[in-house]
């Protein structure tokens, strides 16, 4: 079974992604962040930084994706290669921080990639409002986070709302966690995981 946990800034992938493999045993894969050695440089210039940050998050959740599928567990992984094309790279398209030529090429290198991949039995997105991620960004307290504008998360909200309208990839169960601290909320928990063990089920 392979699960991807979807979402943006801020919005409990990781929280998630650590609470279904102590409960269920299913094998972790993070996204690359704390060792990524673009992304302080990134959210000082975003122009600057952008293609470089896009294609190595695309390299990485690549080699992610393939590890997940040739290893035949199963496994939950915090935020697919999806999201990497049709929000982040987008959206930085969109708003002027990256430029034609450089989203030109990396929508290319990103369909050439993905042709090659399985697609996730089973995709969780973790819906949330700005108030929210903006609250759980500052309170863990990532420095380089810390200067993310508020606009920012909105236009990426925005898009997230418009991919997952459209998801055909599988089955997906959409979570709204303005309404549900999975976190500290034990029975909110139970019934979260109730849910997604359902959502496995039934797209078994």
């Amino acid at each position: 079974m392979f699960i991807t946990i979807a979402g943006n800034i801020g919005s409990g992938k990781s929280s998630l992604t650590s609470i279904l493999h102590e409960r269920f045993g299913w094998q972790p894969f993070f996204e690359s962040v704390d060792d990524n050695p673009y992304l302080e440089d990134f959210y000082g210039d975003m122009r600057r930084w952008s293609f470089h940050l896009q294609v190595y998050f695309l390299s990485q959740r690549f080699i992610t994706h393939r590890d997940i599928t040739a290893s035949g567990n199963d496994v939950v992984q915090d935020r697919s290669i999806y999201e990497d094309a049709e929000i982040f790279a987008k959206n930085l398209h969109a708003i002027g921080r990256m430029d034609d030529r450089d989203f030109t090429n990396y929508r290319a290198l990103f369909a050439a990639m993905t042709s090659y991949l399985r697609t996730p039995d089973l995709m969780v997105y973790l819906r949330a409002g700005v108030d929210t991620l903006v609250t759980q960004i500052r309170a863990r307290g990532r420095p380089y986070e810390q200067s993310i504008e508020r606009s920012y998360l909105e236009q990426l909200n925005a898009l997230y709302e418009e991919w997952i309208d459209g998801y055909t990839l599988g089955p997906l169960l959409v979570i709204d966690t303005d309404a549900t601290d999975f976190v500290h909320d034990i029975a909110q928990q139970e019934e979260l995981l109730r849910r997604i063990r359902d959502a496995v089920a039934n797209s078994a």
